[in-house]
Parts: structure tokens; sequence; C-alpha cells
């Protein structure tokens, strides 16, 4: 039975695939997680993007079949360097390798890749990315999220079609070249990513408190009498700028690490905060600049501040 073959019938190595067909697996590759599940991860979505070559590669009907039945085994990569994966198997399969071996390959192939995309691109790529696009965004530029998805994909379909002919060519050697400076990469492409979070976090993350504290009066040089306010915000700037919203930060990140709180679950949380802090006159921009629903002795007069 197919389920039970280590070696193909047909042993005679395969004619070189030819630009049509890796192109075509390229592109069928953008659907490798369209079948997503929790039993065998991206194995269908896989087997549907390198289904055309192995109808190329394997004429006979059985060994095409025992290609698929191992081909739909557990998988689960990084969705934007699958055809480094695609590529080597293919060249394997082209050879009419033993199918353990193919097996072995593509399970070794497949996991370094996993933490090299994070790695390049959600946590540098990305935020990076996003971080000057949605400035222009919020500036009013209509280019911004074009300009982002032509970057962000560009990237993308400039490496799917890269690693498809790079590793075909290569085959298992390009495993070695791809791991061996894998851990430094890693490294230094996480680093990146959370100096850029950092500074997103500082530039857009604005969490400024509206409390104005009454700290009696003064009498001015026009012999008015001027009520004084300590402003909490600005002595917080003045040890330490932008420490709410590291606070704020750093408390969704305990959540849901620690935790194991969702995204939405933080959502809702700094909704509430957000609200109720807005109510009480708590958070804000300058105090005066709304009035709050609740009278609150912190929230003053900011023309009154010395």
């Amino acid at each position: 039975m197919a389920s039970n073959a280590t070696t193909y019938k047909d042993l005679t190595p395969a004619a070189p695939l030819d630009k049509k067909t890796l192109n075509r697996m390229v592109w069928r590759s953008c659907q490798l997680q369209a079948s997503f599940n929790y039993e065998r991860m991206q194995a269908a979505g896989w087997l549907w993007a390198i289904l055309p070559g192995l109808q190329k590669i394997h004429t006979n009907k059985e060994d095409l079949s025992a290609s698929m039945e191992h081909n739909l085994e557990f998988f689960n990569t990084h969705p934007f360097l699958v055809t480094f994966v695609m590529g080597i198997v293919l060249s394997l399969e082209q050879q009419k390798a033993d199918i353990n071996t193919i097996r072995s390959v593509r399970v070794a192939a497949m996991g370094p890749l996993g933490g090299i995309g994070d790695a390049l691109f959600w946590f540098a790529l990305v935020p990076i990315t996003a971080g000057i696009t949605c400035n222009m965004a919020i500036d009013g530029s209509w280019i911004g999220p074009i300009l982002y998805f032509i970057i962000c994909f560009g990237v993308e379909m400039a490496l799917r079609y890269g690693l498809m002919y790079w590793s075909y060519s290569l085959g298992t050697s390009a495993i070695a070249v791809l791991t061996k400076n894998a851990k430094e990469f890693t490294r230094a492409a996480s680093m990146l990513g959370v100096f850029v979070v950092g500074a997103l976090t500082c530039n857009y993350a604005n969490v400024s408190l509206g409390m104005m504290i009454p700290n009696g009066t003064t009498i001015n040089d026009a012999g008015e009498t001027v009520a004084n306010y300590i402003d909490v915000q600005g002595l917080l700037d003045g040890v330490l700028p932008a420490a709410l919203s590291l606070a704020i930060t750093l408390l969704c990140y305990w959540l849901i690490k620690k935790k194991n709180w969702s995204a939405t679950k933080c959502i809702l949380l700094l909704l509430v905060i957000g609200i109720v802090g807005c109510v009480f006159g708590i958070f804000g921009g300058a105090a005066g600049d709304y009035t709050t629903p609740i009278s609150v002795p912190w929230h003053g007069d900011r023309k009154s501040v010395v």
C-alpha cells in the first residue's frame, strides 16, 4: 500500500521543473493557511501548493499517491518563507529520493523558518512599515495604507519567488546555508523589532493625565487672585517622559504573557479604563479642554497653573 511505501516504484530522476510550474506553485503557496487546522496545521495548504510539481515529477499514479500522502502529514512553518521548503522538497522528489529522507528534510527545514520568519516580518518589517505609514495616514495622506500594502506584499512576493528558485537549485545544501547563522540573525531582527515597538509605543500610545491638583492661591501683578494648580502630568514628564504610555504597554504585555489574556480582553480593559478615567477627569489632554460629567477638584483650569 502507498501508506507503507518507503521508496518510489519509478526511481528514474524526473526532468527539471519549468518556470511556469514553479511560478504557479509560488502563487498557490499564498493559500497555505486557507485550510489551517489544529491537527495537521498547514498540511492541506502545503499539498495544494506543491501538487502541480508533484504531478509533473511522478508520472506513475502509485508514486504520485504515495507522494501526496506523505506530503499531507503535519506541516507548519512561516507562510511567507514556505517556498524555501517547497524548493528543497521538490528537488528531492525530482531525484526520487527515499520517502523517509524527504519527510525528514521537510521537518528539518520547516522548523527554523518559523523563528526566522517571525523575527523578520512580525518583529521587524511589519511594525516598522506600519509605524511609518500609519503616521502618514494620521496626517491625512491616502498614500499611507497603499504604501504599507506595496512594501509588505512586495517583500513577501519577492521572497516567495526568490526562495523557490534558490532552494530548488541548491537542494538540501540550502538548509545548511540558511541555518548557519540563523540564531544570530533571529536575535538581531528581534532586537530591532523590540526597539521599533518601543519607539512606536512612545509615539502613538499617548496616555496623559488631566489632573490639576489645587495648590492655594496667589495675587498677580494686577492685584487679582489666581488659583494655583499642580500639573501632575508635568511632574511625571520631568521624571520620565511617556511614563504612563510605558506602564500601559507593560501592563498589556504582562496580561498577555503571564495571565494568558487575549488581545481582545486587553482592548476592552483599556476601553473601560479610558472611559472611567475621562469621566472622572483623570485622563485627557489639557485640563479644561472638556467638562467632566462629574465635578472633581483636580480638573482645574490650566491657565491658572504656576
